[in-house]
C-alpha cells in the first residue's frame, strides 16, 4: 500500500506545482513570455521599493512598449515602471495616489 501512495503524492506535487505556474511561461508567442515576464520583475521591484506587496494595475490603459503601471494597495501608490526588452525592470516613476 505504501508503494502506491508515493506516486499519488508525486503526482499530487507534479499537478500543484504546475497549477502554481503562469500559463503565460508556456505560451508559444515570444512576446507573451516576455511581456509576463516583464509584469512579474516590475510588481517586484515596485514591491521591493515601497516595502508593501504590490499588484498591476489592469484598469489604465498603457500603449508604450516596455512600460507598465504597478499599483500598492497599502498606502495606495501607483508606480510606472520602464523595462529593457529581455523584460528586467529599468526604472521606476513614483506616480502619486492611486
Amino acid at each position: 500500500m505504501v508503494y502506491f501512495m508515493r506516486p499519488a503524492l508525486l503526482l499530487c506535487t507534479v499537478v500543484m506545482a504546475l497549477s502554481a505556474c503562469d500559463p503565460t511561461e508556456f505560451d508559444k508567442d515570444p512576446d507573451v513570455r516576455r511581456d509576463a515576464r516583464a509584469n512579474r520583475t516590475c510588481i517586484k521591484a515596485v514591491s521591493d521599493k515601497a516595502g508593501s506587496p504590490a499588484q498591476a494595475n489592469t484598469s489604465l490603459p498603457v500603449v508604450e512598449i516596455n512600460q507598465y503601471v504597478i499599483d500598492v494597495p497599502t498606502g495606495q501608490q501607483r508606480w510606472m515602471c520602464r523595462t529593457d526588452d529581455e523584460g528586467n525592470a529599468t526604472q521606476l516613476y513614483k506616480m502619486g495616489q492611486g
